[in-house]
């Protein structure tokens, strides 16, 4: 014969069931099983009851109806003598409800864990689905008052910023890499804040960063003793923005080498034509302002004078604007190659093409489809010798990086012709690749020869910029530490804040942040 369910095996521990009343929620009226309680003045034991109340407290559902339970409690007499308390009420004890509590504790953590993992909204949702009775407010007060900041003293950190609103206005994460969990989130990205936050924990040994000097100067200021490490992605990173500026400082020589400084608008779709158009007015605008850098204007003062941003005149006057045709991120780059594959095997229809792009899942117009088979179509038009269409910086960076055998024959020519003619890329591009190997295999030895080799090449203000932060940069080709954990934590982070529609304070994120860890 089974057991029956007594109703003691469904309250919580610390209360005698008297009786349940069924209707439509259930009731469970109960009392505690304490004969005496203490004093929170003078911690002493007290049995003289002096009167009673009733403590409703929200349960966990039972059977797919909400549950109460309404506890009989009593109010004692303090028999101390020299206690400022008279009378007090007994405690429920912190496995039953706390003081002042409306729910139950094993509610309170369910509710908890509920706003913990989805937020106000959606855990709300959720619990009108487990007859839970919480409200958003009353989930994110859950979140917040149970927040507790890691108790384990960090060694290794990672340090890194994250946008509020990409553009305006940026905070600070700080993870320990070791336990693996965000430790604080910052305010903002200012030096001092970051210092004010180290200086408060001397036990740290090991910082990770990337290179960016806020960061770094913080650090030397409040923990002069840690290693600082840079991030590895970061500097390989920084390796290919190096060798894509050097190439953007090379677009004059690269058009005069390959034979293409003036355009030929007949070979160019109307896309481009455009395209073409807007370089020459950029041409245009370029000209005035190098006019008025070599008669000695500074810089904010052109642009005061020209109403154009100090980011476009100061690239302007670094040579960092050239292309002819800007690179854009295209929807066929994930069907280049069956693309390719087809146009090779024959299909040189570019509705067709679309037509069996469709089938396969994209998305894209017809347009996009029939500029890209007129491109290849031109490209094979060009004759044997002939350089074809510049390709823009971007491109022509990746051209340079990539396998010979991948490059339609146009493109081929180009970049052999880059290579006979403008040496200084080719040699660039052979630090690059030394860098980033050195990089991979943490070839420490090699960092001092590879700096002074890229000082005299294109990359020189890529050397200097490694030979400020020397330190950091050796430490990474040592170190096993890198900001890979810090990144995930952002990603983390930014699900937390647009799964709270991005109106959620600093306070709320990091307590949902660390409460998760």
């Amino acid at each position: 014969m089974a057991p029956s369910l007594h109703p003691d095996v469904i309250a919580p521990p610390g209360i005698l069931v008297d009786r349940v009343e069924l209707a439509d929620r259930i009731t469970i009226i109960a009392q505690p099983v304490a004969a005496s309680a203490r004093c929170p003045g003078c911690d002493q034991p007290s049995s003289r009851v002096h009167s009673r109340y009733t403590r409703t407290l929200a349960d966990l559902p039972i059977a797919g109806r909400q549950a109460v339970i309404e506890v009989v409690v009593r109010r004692f007499r303090c028999a101390a003598s020299g206690c400022p308390i008279r009378i007090f009420a007994e405690r429920l004890g912190p496995d039953l409800a706390g003081p002042y509590a409306r729910r139950t504790a094993r509610l309170e953590s369910i509710v908890h864990h509920l706003g913990l993992a989805l937020g106000g909204r959606p855990a709300e949702r959720l619990s009108r689905r487990l007859v839970v009775p919480a409200r958003r407010d009353t989930m994110l007060r859950s979140v917040r008052r149970h927040a507790a900041r890691p108790v384990e003293a960090p060694r290794v950190i990672g340090i890194d910023d994250w946008a509020f609103r990409r553009g305006r206005r940026y905070g600070t994460i700080i993870v320990d890499l070791e336990r693996r969990r965000t430790l604080a989130l910052l305010p903002d990205r200012e030096s001092g804040t970051v210092e004010a936050w180290l200086s408060a924990h001397p036990e740290i040994t090991i910082v990770a960063r990337d290179r960016g000097g806020g960061y770094g100067e913080a650090t030397t200021r409040a923990l002069p003793d840690a290693v600082q490490t840079a991030d590895r992605w970061h500097l390989m990173e920084n390796a290919s923005a190096a060798f894509l500026d050097a190439v953007r400082r090379s677009m004059p020589a690269i058009r005069k080498a390959v034979g293409t400084a003036t355009v030929d608008p007949e070979r160019l779709t109307r896309a481009e034509r455009l395209r073409y158009e807007g370089y020459l007015r950029r041409e245009a605008t370029g000209e005035a302002i190098l006019a008025l850098s070599r008669k000695g204007v500074p810089i904010k003062t052109i642009a005061r004078t020209t109403g154009h941003s100090r980011k476009l005149v100061r690239n302007v006057v670094r040579g960092l604007t050239g292309d002819v045709f800007r690179s854009r991120q295209s929807s066929l780059e994930a069907h280049l190659p069956w693309l390719e594959g087809e146009w090779k095997a024959g299909c040189r229809n570019g509705a067709e093409l679309w037509r069996q792009l469709r089938a396969r899942g994209f998305t894209g117009s017809l347009r996009v489809v029939g500029e890209w088979a007129t491109r290849q179509r031109r490209s094979e038009q060009v004759p044997d010798g002939a350089p074809g269409q510049v390709p823009s910086a971007r491109r022509l960076a990746r051209l340079l990086t990539i396998a010979r055998d991948g490059l339609t024959k146009a493109d081929a020519v180009v970049v052999a012709t880059v290579e006979t003619e403008v040496t200084g890329l080719v040699e660039a591009r052979s630090l690059v690749s030394a860098f980033q190997a050195m990089v991979r295999k943490r070839r420490h030895a090699d960092l001092d020869g590879w700096i002074e080799r890229a000082a005299a090449s294109l990359l020189g203000s890529f050397a200097a910029g490694l030979v400020k932060d020397k330190a950091a940069v050796a430490a990474a080709l040592t170190e096993p530490w890198s900001n890979g954990q810090t990144e995930g934590q952002i990603t983390r982070l930014k699900l937390v804040k647009r799964q709270m529609f991005g109106r959620a304070n600093l306070d709320l994120l990091e307590a949902r942040l660390v409460g998760a860890a």
